[in-house]
């Protein structure tokens, strides 16, 4: 069939305002062109992130009824603990509010200044947090994810023989490798099987521990399934176990592929670095047990890790993002390709080529998107990248505009809505102006900087 159809029945409605260009404007102008200053009530489709925006099931919301709230050892935990090891063989699994919670905990004990933290592509949190230290994060992405029309299947893939070189050249200032499935700063590519293996490998020669970030892992597992040789005839549960065998860790957002409005882990083996997290754990979330969640979250998050490798959710998932990659195209619209698993990420350098790249083409696109369709998206370009440490300003390789679709919240009529607010961007695209930052803190300047237009 050609209809993409969504592989579930909605139960709970929750209803969108659907405000003016007039009306958008304005808000707009109050929030100094920053799509994170608007309220959520003033968006018609919310595609700012796929962090923490899912629709919960049924029996996730029935868990939340069974979670217990004991401080210490509650059976919540425990089964939050099985269905994480279920998936991910770990030894210690240690439970943080979020994603970035576990980020800090494990830089704050690896990293500092002059420590060398490698990986395919840090995204921005993960960034904040190794600079955070005093530590440098170095992206070492395979050559094929510079070019977003180079149709390579993995162009989220870790360069092999750029990690061998550093790891030959500095191995003494590298505490850890990181390796991120699917690759969110580079539009969401997956990373292939062969790829994490040949990591680990490269990894372990040296001494060096690897760490996943596996915020997506379903996604890239669907990938694999799809396009890796050999791993058709498979199910995702297995490609995702044999992902996650040759790690020596991982962090994790749970607010992406667990299904979950809040939540996070950082998973690891050896002992030594596992009783440090605790410690920290304690100083900065809570107790190991429940770690900065309530019961009734980690009960929703074992729900949603059963459930998250359902192959005709993510078939409907994949699809649906390739559907609206589809459209665009058909527009004219510059894409990166191939599309990625939680979100089309639209080359706005390409699209807006009269507005330099210290001028944010992507804010321009994000901000355009926003005033004539009420759509939020969220700018991947040299807004969230261009200011480094030392307080200079580059242009970020590419300037991104990311369409990341919130999972089991939005229908395909709301897929052709956004397809529809494009072709009237795509009318009105010689006309958008680029902005200027007039205020912005020293770090990830993208959540709280104010803009005017030029």
């Amino acid at each position: 069939m050609r209809t993409i159809i969504e592989p579930f029945r909605i139960k709970v409605v929750e209803p969108i305002r659907l405000t003016t260009v007039e009306e958008r404007r304005e808000l707009l102008k109050s929030a100094g062109w920053n799509l994170f200053a608007i309220h959520s009530d003033d968006v018609i489709i919310d595609l700012l992130t796929d962090s923490g925006t899912s629709a919960m099931s049924a029996e996730q919301w029935g868990a939340v009824m069974r979670g217990d709230e004991s401080y210490a050892g509650s059976p919540s935990f425990y089964r939050f603990e099985a269905a994480v090891r279920e998936l991910m063989p770990f030894r210690h699994v240690i439970p943080t509010h979020q994603g970035r919670a576990a980020e800090a905990i494990l830089f704050s004990i690896v990293g500092g200044p002059g420590k060398l933290i490698p990986s395919n592509t840090h995204f921005d949190t993960t960034r904040g947090n190794i600079e955070a230290t005093g530590a440098e994060a170095v992206d070492l992405v395979t050559p094929e994810a510079h070019d977003p029309d180079d149709p390579h299947p993995f162009k989220g893939n870790i360069d092999l023989e750029r990690l061998e070189r550093l790891l030959q050249e500095a191995a003494d200032r590298v505490p850890i490798v990181m390796l991120t499935v699917t690759n969110n700063a580079g539009g969401g590519q997956p990373v292939s099987l062969a790829n994490i293996r040949a990591a680990a490998e490269i990894a372990h020669r040296h001494g060096k521990p690897l760490i996943i970030d596996g915020c997506r892992f379903a996604e890239n597992a669907w990938f694999i399934k799809c396009r890796e040789p050999g791993q058709a005839g498979r199910s995702v549960k297995d490609i995702v176990r044999d992902m996650f065998a040759v790690a020596d860790g991982m962090t994790m957002s749970a607010k992406k592929d667990a299904f979950a409005n809040i939540g996070g882990w950082l998973a690891i083996n050896d002992d030594g670095l596992a009783a440090a997290a605790r410690n920290r754990l304690i100083l900065t979330e809570g107790f190991p047990t429940y770690g900065g969640l309530a019961g009734r979250d980690l009960e929703a998050i074992a729900a949603g890790l059963h459930e998250i490798v359902d192959e005709q959710y993510l078939r409907y998932r994949v699809r649906t993002n390739e559907y609206i990659g589809e459209k665009l195209t058909a527009l004219g619209v510059p894409i990166v390709r191939p599309v990625g698993g939680h979100a089309v990420f639209v080359d706005a350098r390409r699209f807006l080529p009269h507005i330099p790249p210290l001028h944010y083409p992507g804010q321009s696109l994000a901000v355009a998107l926003y005033e004539h369709g009420g759509i939020r998206a969220c700018e991947i370009g040299t807004v969230m990248f261009g200011l480094h440490p030392d307080g200079t300003e580059t242009a970020a390789e590419m300037d991104l505009v990311r369409l990341a679709m919130p999972r089991r919240v939005y229908t395909q009529s709301h897929a052709d809505y956004v397809v529809e607010v494009f072709e009237e961007v795509v009318r009105r695209r010689e006309h958008l102006r680029g902005l200027r930052i007039v205020s912005q803190p020293t770090q990830l300047r993208h959540f709280t900087a104010r803009f005017e237009l030029l």
